[in-house]
């Protein structure tokens, strides 16, 4: 084998993955059955550690795995908060322990995650967070809100940030804890959107108990942990789970396909958040504005926007594939996704007119124009606000100085807070 990447290495792992799905890939197992095998086999990771359902390859055996399931009309492993947030925050700072109860029924898609991070009166200062966990004999106690949680409604665990040292500073009394959402002191409420939808949830906790060793990283390092989390969603924001891919009949391949239709359902508005750059030319034709002048330049704009952000992602791809962690480019891509949003907004604004504004079958392409205006704001909010994206680049890229921040240091206790009381 030539170095990391080269060709016969490459060749010779994806003949051995042949080789083994070949012998074991069986569209009749149920999905988890399947899974399972995909775990001890390592080929459902197959960048995570041999102990916990890896083979310790290069980041590009990732891509090959999936190239091969498609290839053959295979499934993988489940999509989600689960692999793309909380297993790779639990490989780098779980416990043994926890990898070892957590980590395999996550990648066979035996239990599913949400994040619990915002707060109502913590927004984009995620440290100000105020849910409170106090040691209760073998238990955590926990009391507090969370808020724009997606999937909490039929999550098993949740990926819970809560205050667990009142005395220090605000980033350094933070605990991260895997909490089990069937805990009847846990209650889940819907957030009804303005455009219509219901994707997220208010979680609440009033004295929810959760096993003392459910901790995840050291107590009171869960800004570690939750800065590993964020880089991961950050670099994942562009993009959602595809469920339209055709795959051949099976048992297999049927539940993994109505797995995805329900972890995709709170997505389903997504493509109008990011504000469907991929229609303004189609609408600009369909409204015979494709000579104006004024509507030429602004479809210009949005496609040279959206060809730019593409590029980045590719390097961003390109970076992982060599094993580099995640870089500038997630808050770049999350600027980029944002300003693409309004870009195509406002065209779609210009083409549509004062009709664009109708919903419903009345309104142009049967009210998803209208979406688009009241779906677009949302994506300069999640996953880390535009102003916050500015700080880390501004800050943590380019070496600015921090903004002044007098409560940095002083016990969180007797830091002023946002309780939305005078």
């Amino acid at each position: 084998m030539t170095s990391a990447g080269g060709a016969p290495e490459v060749d010779a792992v994806r003949g051995e993955l042949q080789n083994w799905l070949a012998a074991n890939w069986d569209p009749g197992l149920g999905v988890v059955e399947w899974r399972t095998r995909l775990a001890t086999s390592g080929w459902a990771c197959p960048t995570w550690p041999v102990t916990w359902c890896g083979r310790d390859l290069p980041p590009w055996a990732t891509g090959l795995v999936v190239e091969e399931l498609d290839r053959i009309g295979g499934v993988g492993v489940p999509d989600g908060v689960g692999m793309n947030l909380v297993a790779p925050t639990m490989l780098e700072h779980g416990s043994d322990e926890l990898k070892g109860r957590f980590l395999r029924p996550t990648v066979t898609g035996e239990i599913s995650w949400c994040q619990l991070f915002s707060e109502p009166g913590a927004g984009s200062d995620l440290a100000g967070l105020t849910t409170s966990a106090e040691l209760d004999g073998d238990e955590w106690r926990v009391n507090g809100q969370k808020v724009w949680t997606t999937s909490a409604h039929h999550a098993d665990f949740g990926l819970l940030l809560a205050r667990t040292d009142g005395d220090a500073p605000k980033h350094r009394g933070i605990t991260c804890f895997a909490v089990p959402m069937g805990n009847p002191a846990v209650e889940v409420r819907p957030l009804r959107q303005m455009n219509g939808h219901a994707s997220f949830n208010e979680v609440f906790f009033d004295d929810a108990h959760i096993p003392a060793d459910h901790v995840i990283g050291a107590l009171g390092g869960g800004w570690s942990v939750a800065l590993t989390t964020l880089a991961h969603e950050r670099r994942l924001a562009p993009t959602r789970p595809d469920v339209s891919r055709p795959r051949a009949p099976g048992r297999a391949v049927d539940e993994a396909a109505a797995e995805a239709a329900v972890a995709a359902e709170p997505y389903r508005w997504y493509p109008q958040r990011a504000g469907r750059p991929d229609l303004v030319v189609e609408q600009a034709v369909a409204h015979g504005l494709t000579g104006d002048r004024v509507t030429r330049q602004a479809l210009a704009r949005v496609i040279s926007l959206t060809r730019v952000a593409q590029w980045t992602h590719q390097r961003a791809v390109a970076a992982r594939a060599l094993g580099r962690p995640p870089g500038p480019e997630g808050s770049l891509g999350k600027l980029a996704s944002s300003g693409i949003a309004r870009a195509a907004s406002r065209t779609h604004a210009g083409i549509a007119g004062a009709a664009g504004m109708l919903s419903g079958a009345d309104g142009p392409l049967g009210g998803t124009i209208a979406e688009i205006f009241i779906s677009v704001p949302a994506v300069s909010i999640a996953g880390g606000t535009d102003e916050i994206q500015h700080n880390i680049l501004g800050e943590r890229v380019l070496g600015l100085p921090k903004e002044p921040q007098v409560d940095r240091d002083m016990p969180f206790r007797d830091v002023p807070k946002n309780t939305g009381r005078a």
